[in-house]
């Protein structure tokens, strides 16, 4: 049912933005995907040693969908068929909040809706903005001796103070 669902979908909606981590691209981009649940099966993890190949998957899979596709996980690619970003913003302890794909989901929204005519770079600016809220909030989390809600508290309230001094500061995004 999911698959029909997806198929349908993909071949009647033309999406501007593609998020998901690197099993639900896959899963999007070919219909099959090692994935358990929300969560990025263990080989489907961008690494440095994968990046080349991750940037162009992200890329192919750009040309076949029509869409920006915007893979989340350790190191972030934003890709259309010509260009990707790649963006190393973001703390490991993210993960262990339920619920921070759909809060970057959110945010990607609200950036591109803001940049309609850039999508592609209104999506490289959310993620790493998400991301560097996540870093400033683990960093707040730790000073109060928090934990996980702490942390979600601290990373909603990060993304409500981001601005462009706090992104030209704090940004990791590179061209590829």
């Amino acid at each position: 049912r999911r698959n029909q669902v997806l198929e349908t979908l993909l071949n009647e909606i033309k999406f501007s933005v593609i998020r998901g981590n690197v099993s639900e691209i896959k899963f999007a981009g070919s219909k099959s995907s090692g994935a358990k649940g929300v969560d990025a099966a263990e080989g489907d993890k961008v690494t440095e040693e994968n990046l080349d190949e991750m940037v162009a998957y992200a890329k192919n899979i750009s040309a076949k969908l029509g869409s920006v596709i915007a893979m989340s996980g350790a190191i972030d690619i934003v890709a259309d068929e010509n260009t990707a970003y790649v963006i190393r913003n973001g703390h490991s302890m993210m993960s262990d909040i339920t619920g921070t794909g759909c809060m970057l989901s959110s945010v990607v929204g609200v950036f591109i809706s803001a940049n309609p005519d850039n999508i592609l770079k209104a999506t490289a600016v959310a993620l790493s903005a998400y991301g560097l809220a996540g870093e400033l909030a683990y960093k707040k989390t730790m000073e109060m001796d928090g934990y996980t809600s702490t942390l979600r508290m601290n990373l909603i309230d990060y993304m409500g103070k981001m601005n462009a001094e706090m992104l030209q500061e704090g940004a990791k995004i590179e061209v590829r």
